[in-house]
């Protein structure tokens, strides 16, 4: 009896690191302390000497039930950039700059190609987001799970001056709030999307005219990273006195964990496109519309508020980053929460 026999195979271990180390080194900054294979990730804070007073700003999170569809389709290169946006996007939306990030994939059984394909995703997010993967575990669960499934999890570190932190508290009535769009349903409200939708591969395959795909390559589309867009608009010298990351719970939850108390955001719903996977997911499902701004994104991956005066700036900067950003509505002292107009 030997350790493989019970199920942990200690050399596809060895070869799964073999093949990520290129992948790693890629995703390196200057601050990295080491190479890939010792106890602990080393990160030289040097270059924050220059901050009044430096924060750090972290955020954890996984990919959940989206997982899933990654399993059926056998397409694990994207799963990761999902694992990052969802960590570094909470850390950039608090104003920070990602540093570094770790991983952890929980699998019935480590094939190293695989993981090495899922790894490949998460050091594409980490080199969209600017931050360096400095280490991460891979845990092989014989008898715990499938051999054929895993789990995905990451942790983000970032830094903030601390005069610099986007907090909310800045906000007033008349601010206006600006959208940036979603690249689809992100990595939030799979387990009502697998409820509409069959689960297997001829579903999955089939092409829908109205996205100009087939359903899994819609489901499966990576979630957005917003580091770089809302660095543009802090260097385009704009306060972002809010943000708000989209995700579980919807424009209803996440969007009044900005505003202070007092104070409501009016959304005006024809103001941005939504997105043709939304209107698919509520037809099928047969789903209130408040419920699916109850659920999803409906389009818009982040949400900022800015003073009225910087709102078409704000814009530019966003779209100079690359992404589409629109004006969405804005703060007003009627109540609290969230009014959809």
């Amino acid at each position: 009896m030997d350790y493989k026999s019970a199920g942990v195979d200690i050399e596809a271990g060895y070869r799964s690191v073999e093949l990520i180390k290129d992948f790693v080194r890629d995703t390196s900054r200057p601050e990295v302390m080491g190479g890939l294979g010792g106890f602990s990730g080393a990160f030289s804070l040097a270059g924050i000497k220059g901050m009044e007073d430096p924060v750090l700003l972290s955020g954890t999170d996984g990919v959940g039930t989206k997982i899933k569809l990654a399993f059926i389709t056998d397409k694990h290169d994207t799963i990761g950039i999902d694992c990052v946006a969802m960590c570094v996007n909470d850390v950039a939306c608090a104003g920070g700059e990602p540093l570094f990030f770790l991983d952890y994939i929980a699998c019935g059984k480590n094939y190293p190609e695989k993981i090495a394909s899922i790894v490949k995703g998460v050091a594409e997010g980490c080199k969209m987001a600017g931050a360096a993967l400095i280490g991460g575990e891979t845990a092989e669960h014989p008898g715990l799970m499938p051999e054929d499934e895993y789990d995905l999890a990451g942790f983000a570190v970032g830094v903030a001056d601390r005069k610099d932190i986007i907090d909310g508290s800045g906000i007033k009535a008349g601010d206006t709030l600006v959208g940036i769009a979603s690249s689809g349903v992100h990595s939030n409200g799979f387990s009502l999307v697998r409820k509409i939708f069959r689960m297997d591969q001829q579903s999955l395959a089939r092409y829908y005219d109205e996205l100009g795909c087939s359903l899994g390559e819609e489901l499966l589309r990576p979630t957005k990273i917003y580091v770089k867009a809302l660095k543009a608009v802090r260097e385009g010298n704009t306060t972002i006195k809010g943000c708000s990351h989209i995700t579980g719970g919807g424009f209803f939850e996440n969007i009044p964990r900005m505003l202070p108390k007092g104070l409501s955001a009016k959304i005006e719903k024809a103001s941005y496109p939504i997105p043709p996977i939304f209107s698919l997911v509520q037809h099928e499902g047969r789903i209130e519309e408040n419920m699916m701004y109850n659920t999803y994104n409906m389009g818009l991956g982040m949400v900022i508020a800015v003073d009225s005066a910087d709102a078409d700036e704000t814009v530019r900067s966003i779209e100079g980053a690359g992404e589409k950003a629109y004006i969405v509505g804005e703060v007003t002292s009627d109540g609290s929460g969230v009014k959809l107009c």
